[in-house]
């Protein structure tokens, strides 16, 4: 790990590696990729397929659930093998070969498949990938190096749905050539992972032979690491997933050709807040940082359950894309602070585990409030959830020490 002695203590952007600029590249190109599918796809089978939007909560939430139970198994076995990169180039190299199947499908039932194998990809590059940020950057600067990869991997998410606006105005809404311009990046995110991102160099006290895993494995990574955990969970309770917002700008009048606006719009905000909050987190307290998240976030519910026109809709997803700068980046670093270095892949498995069952049970949630009382139901018991958060964080904050 010379990368980290070299660095020394300078600061900046600058002096963060050059494998977090790779890995925050290849998050990029994927994004652009995965939005400019996932931008119209809730739209799609809505309008197309005819699913509810319970269904739409149900593959949100069944495809993230299966990206965050596979992400355990991966994290693990890249901490037994002491060899992160592989693992993710597999995950990316998944997502990229099942991109076709979106254009190619012809039901719903193929659509769910193609989202649950292209999770699955997500989930087997996650957890080694976020531990691997952990083993690349230096301690002082490990807020600025996730926040960077947050903010590359953003880049790309709010480029993914403005191309995929572009594509759906030239080919006049043809949903199956957007899905297939998408197929590129995705291609082009794997090559890169394969060429660019190399593992560092372990040292002896870190060596494979030296991991025991047991049922103990719990308690090897420590109360603090739990109790930012039992922090994340709640975060994800209080945030459903983003089809919600698409089909939010759908029910106020937006164009089919315009939805993906939103998506651009929130992760332009994500993009621009992650890196300067993760930098800013390494001289403040990080917990703090995620209640003001947590603030934005209730204010961002409000405007959406009330949202009378675009105007308003567009401020409340700005909100909701700010919530995310202050917390996604912070949450991975609180993680890598907590855990031994030698557990990280387990750690961001179990991490990402208990977060993606909470996000099922949100978009599970969000989507049967929606067809049952609307929009304004959904978004309130999100601003609900975001109130239980913050009435539990700052006991968090004593227990996690942060």
């Amino acid at each position: 790990m010379s990368q980290q002695v070299e660095s020394g203590k300078s600061a900046g952007w600058r002096a963060i590696p050059s494998g977090i600029w790779a890995l925050g590249l290849v998050s990029l190109f994927m994004d652009v990729s995965s939005e400019m599918i996932h931008a119209l796809l809730p739209v799609y089978l809505v309008t197309v397929l005819g699913t509810s939007a319970l269904t739409v909560g149900f593959i949100e939430g069944i495809a993230e659930a299966t990206a965050a139970i596979t992400k355990i198994f991966s994290g693990t076995l890249s901490d037994w093998l002491g060899k992160r990169k592989v693992l993710a180039a597999i995950g990316y190299g998944l997502a990229a070969f099942t991109k076709p199947i979106f254009p190619l499908a012809s039901t719903v039932h193929w659509l769910v498949a193609a989202r649950f194998i292209d999770r699955l990809g997500k989930g087997i590059r996650g957890a080694p990938r976020d531990a691997l940020v952990a083993d690349i950057s230096p301690p002082h600067l490990r807020g600025a190096s996730y926040g960077l990869r947050q903010s590359l991997d953003t880049v790309g998410a709010f480029l993914g749905p403005l191309l995929a606006i572009v594509f759906m105005w030239a080919t006049v809404d043809n949903f199956r050539a957007v899905f297939w311009f998408a197929v590129l990046p995705a291609f082009i995110s794997f090559v890169l992972i394969l060429i660019a991102v190399h593992d560092p160099v372990p040292r002896e006290d870190e060596r494979p032979a030296a991991i025991r895993f047991s049922t103990a494995l719990p308690g090897r990574l420590g109360a603090g690491y739990w109790w930012v955990v039992a922090i994340a969970i709640f975060f994800t309770l209080a945030r459903f997933s983003e089809a919600f917002l698409i089909l939010r700008a759908q029910s106020i009048g937006l164009s089919v050709m315009l939805v993906p606006a939103v998506m651009v719009v929130m992760n332009i905000a994500y993009a621009l807040s992650a890196y300067p909050v993760g930098a800013l987190s390494d001289h403040v307290s990080r917990i703090s940082l995620l209640a003001l998240g947590l603030v934005l976030l209730l204010i961002g519910d409000v405007f959406l359950a009330f949202a009378p026109s675009i105007i308003w809709l567009a401020a409340g997803v700005l909100l909701w894309g700010l919530h995310m700068g202050f917390t996604q980046g912070l949450l991975s670093a609180l993680v890598a602070d907590r855990a031994p270095a030698e557990l990280r892949g387990t750690a961001f498995g179990l991490f990402n585990l208990v977060t993606g069952l909470a996000m099922l049970v949100a978009s599970i949630v969000a989507g049967a409030l929606w067809d049952v009382v609307g929009p304004q139901g959904t978004f309130l018991a999100g601003a609900v959830f975001t109130l239980v958060s913050l009435a539990g964080l700052l006991p968090m904050r004593r227990r996690a020490g942060a």
